[in-house]
Formats: structure tokens, sequence, C-alpha cells
């Protein structure tokens, strides 16, 4: 008997040793050939700390960025939210190597070398591993997937994004926006000013989340509110823990923070299963609907050869349903955010859109016919994007050894593609590429800069967002909505300071003063 439990025992010892000497192995010897590797290469950057990698100096240098506010005329807020990006360019060059954790990251900035990534359609630059706080946030559904699961999640989502169901949603989100504004008439009908002054950062994010939950669930904000609001304290959760050193399994610890977490998450699977369950029950003999939530019930729900390629489970219709809840309301309320923004300081523009808008719609509400013959307005919302993209950075990474330009890539690292820097690019934009200048896209996107894919704030290739052209309608549909009614600056109360918490928006809200036209 204790010849057997000193057999246990040794064997438990042996295996205990050979992971510590694999963890050890992964924290000193690892970052150390990975290093060299690099250098020989020539590609310099930060020196990586046991454990910590670059994320105590990742840490400081963003710490010590967004204490002081910009000037309201300043658009290049990459030294608050990309601090340590610039300070190691100008270290170590535009291509330099920086770790995050134990783990190895190659920062990009040549376009060339960028299309090559988002382009390839071989599966070589996959989503990089995601943090546990966006998995909470985004579950597993396309923005987070590769490989076939992505392939087949494309297939069945597709449909729910062409152009003649973006037609047929115009009127919908036309709806929201108007009722959105009848609550600001009659606010200011009050007011002996005949104005008001409104936080449309937070109406933005109202007023979209309507929106994503009519046209893509059938549901409506209230029905969705729980999903929002859980939504944005995971983000803030996520946010919080970004430039923690990541410990395996540390996200199955029943830590304040991670039980938090998990209730979110329970009441989020909660909300979307009743909405899913709401659905089945009332469009159970006629389909289950052409939007987007009836396309993936019906791929789960349907039998037949044809459909087994497509099938999703119910899992997965509630990943891909909180990834539409999310990216579908975030990012469009922040590209409204900062439009406004950019109107109520340039009020000349303000005119000019103002002009075309009565122009092609007069006082009617717009529709797809209208809104596509709004060249200005079109060419303001891409220098929004390119200005205040709601994505400052993405991360791929590389599926195997190869090469990438003259760059020899070890499978495993990962690729960090700073959008918000390449925007400001001057050798790509020009001279003029921290101003406000939307006839830089009057000749169209591709000859707005000297690389035809210099515009990546919905990314480019294979993995584009795919509900990039619902975006820009809606964002059309409402900014043509409030030109006609209102007139508006920017109020005193602004204080101009962007912030990334995931998505780039403004850290106290955006204050502006809304006068009706006919005042």
């Amino acid at each position: 008997m204790e010849g057997f439990l000193v057999l246990v025992l040794s064997s438990i010892a042996v295996i205990i040793i050979s992971q510590l000497l694999k963890v050890l192995l992964n924290l000193i010897w690892r970052p150390y050939a990975i290093t060299k590797w690099y250098r020989q290469q020539g590609i310099q950057g930060p020196k990586y700390q046991f454990m910590k990698g670059s994320i105590e100096e990742i840490r400081n240098l963003k710490s010590g960025a967004q204490n002081v506010p910009m000037d309201i005329n300043s658009h290049d807020f990459t030294p608050r939210t990309l601090p340590h990006y610039l300070k190691w360019i100008s270290l170590y060059g535009r291509t330099f190597l920086f770790w995050f954790g134990s783990k190895p990251r190659i920062c990009i900035t040549d376009m060339e070398l960028v299309k090559q990534v988002l382009s390839n359609k071989s599966g070589f630059y996959p989503k990089a591993d995601a943090h546990p706080g966006m998995l909470a946030l985004l579950g597993k559904g396309l923005v987070m997937i590769n490989g076939p699961d992505w392939a087949r999640h494309r297939r069945v989502v597709n449909p729910a994004f062409t152009i003649d169901k973006l037609k047929m949603m115009t009127r919908k989100m036309t709806g929201c926006a108007k009722s959105m504004i009848e609550g600001w008439e009659n606010q200011i009908a009050q007011e002996k000013s005949k104005q008001i002054e409104i936080e449309l950062n937070k109406q933005f994010l109202e007023l979209t989340a309507d929106v994503i939950s009519l046209t893509a669930f059938g549901s409506s904000y209230m029905k969705g509110k729980e999903v929002f609001l859980a939504q944005k304290e995971l983000q803030a959760l996520a946010f919080a823990s970004f430039l923690n050193v990541q410990i395996p399994g540390f996200q199955y610890l029943p830590t304040p923070n991670n039980r938090k977490g998990w209730c979110l998450d329970k009441k989020i699977r909660t909300t979307l299963m009743q909405i899913i369950h709401e659905r089945m029950k009332s469009r159970k003999d006629e389909g289950y609907g052409k939007d987007l939530l009836g396309l993936m019930l019906e791929t789960c729900m349907v039998g037949g050869k044809e459909n087994d390629n497509n099938r999703m489970t119910m899992d997965e219709i509630i990943d891909e349903c909180k990834t539409f809840f999310f990216g579908g309301h975030e990012t469009t309320s922040h590209l409204l955010t900062w439009t406004m923004f950019l109107l109520s300081t340039n009020e000349d523009w303000q005119e000019k859109l103002r002009e075309e808008v009565l122009r092609e719609c007069g006082m009617a509400v717009p529709n797809a016919d209208m809104l596509s013959k709004l060249k200005l307005v079109n060419m303001v919302l891409l220098e929004a994007l390119r200005i205040y993209g709601p994505v400052n950075i993405i991360f791929r990474k590389a599926s195997q050894d190869m090469e990438l330009g003259t760059i020899k890539l070890l499978k495993g690292t990962s690729i960090a593609i700073p959008f918000a820097i390449l925007h400001r690019d001057k050798e790509i934009w020009g001279p003029d590429a921290d101003k406000f200048n939307p006839l830089r896209f009057e000749n169209g996107l591709s000859k707005a800069a000297k690389h035809p894919n210099a515009l990546l704030s919905f990314s480019i290739g294979p993995r584009g967002c795919i509900g990039q052209n619902f975006a820009m309608l809606e964002a059309k549909a409402v900014i043509a909505m409030l030109l006609q009614r209102f007139c508006f600056s920017i109020s005193p109360n602004y204080v101009h300071e962007p912030i990334a918490i995931i998505t780039l928006q403004p850290k106290s809200g955006l204050q502006v003063i809304m006068r009706p036209i006919q005042a």
C-alpha cells in the first residue's frame, strides 16, 4: 500500500514539475527567443517584463495622457487613447514588437501590409484570441469566431442586410427618429428661450438601440432594455480589466467582478430567450420572419439537407443576438454623436448639408431613394468615420509561420493595426490629415487618399463589417431629419475628452444647444 502511495505521489510531483517547467518556458525562455527572432529582422520594441510584458508601461502612459482635456478644435485624440503606440513609433519605428502579458504583438502601419492582412481569404490571419471580457460582452458571434463557423454564420445572417432589405428598414429607422425628435420639440415648446441643451450621446444610444431592436429582432427598446443596460455594465467591466495580466483560468474564479459578470450574462441570456420564445410562439405556423432573428431561427428549427450546412444552435443564435444588439447600436450611435459634434463646431458645413437635405427631401420624412442623393451628408459621415472612427485598433494573428512583406512572422504572433493612427497619416491622407475636410471624399472613397483602402473604419476584406450599409443608412436618415428641423451649436458645458471604452465616445457626453429652424 505504501509503495502504491509513493508511486501516486511521485507521479503527481512529476506532473506538477512538468507543468511548472512549461509555465517557466512560456514566461521566460519563449519571450527571449521570440524577441531575438524579431530583432534579427531589425524589429525593435520595449523590453519584455516577466509575466506583465508591456502592460505596466501601457497603463502608466494611458493614465497620464487622459488627465488633460483637448482643445475643441483639435481632432487628434491618439495621444489620449494610444499614447504607447505613439511613443514606441517614435523610438522604434513604424513596425515594432511589444508584449501583452507573455503574448507577442507586432504593430504594422504600412497600408500595403495592412491590406494583405485584412484582405486575405485563406484564413492565414484570423481574429486574435479574444479577451475574456469581450467574449462575455459579445459572445461567440461573427465578430469573434473564425474558420468554418464564421463562414456558416455569415451565410445565415447575410440575407438580412441586402440592399432591398435595408430599403424596407428605412421607414422603421425614420419612425424611431421621429419619436425622438417630437420629444425634443415638446421640451422646446415649454422653454421661453425656445432652445434646449441636449446630451446627444445618451439620446443616440437609446435611438439606435430602438432601431436595431425593431429592425433585426422585431422587438422594441423597452423589451430589449435589459440587454442594453446589462451590456453597458459588461462593457465597463471589460474595459476595466483590459490591462490586467491574464492568468489562465482566472475568469472561472468567483471574484466579485466575475460574479457580477456572470449575473449580467444570465440576465442578458434570459431576456434574449424571452424575445426568441415570443417569436417562435407567434410565428410558428407562418415561418419565423425574414429579419435577422427570423433567418437564424429558420436554420435552427427547420429541417432538411439543404439546411444542414447553415444550421445554428440556440446557443449560437443567442451569441449572435449579443453581437448584433451591441454592435448594431453602439457603433452607429457614436457615429451620430461625432458627426453632430463636427457639424456643431463647423456651422458652415451644417448649412451646406441643410441646403442639400431641403433640396432633395424638402420637409418630407426621407426615404431610401432620397437618402441615396445626399452626397454631402455622405461625405461628412465618411470624414467623421475617419477622424472619430468607433474602433481605434484591431488585432489579427498569424495562423502559422509565414512572411508578411519582409517580416517573417512566427505562428501565434498577434498583429496590431491601429486604425486611428493610420487615419492621421499625412503620407496617406495629405498635410491636412488632422483637419476636418469632407471634400477629400468628393471623388469617392477610393480616391480620398493615396491608398484606395485607406479608410478602415468598417475594416476591409472578407471580414469587413456586415452592417456597414445598415449603419450608414441609419446615420444618413437621422442626420437628415435633424437638419430639417433644428440648427445646433456646441454647448459651453461640453468638455472635449474622447475616450476609448471599447468604442470611441465622449467621456462626459456631448452637450449641444438645439433650436427649431422656425425660431
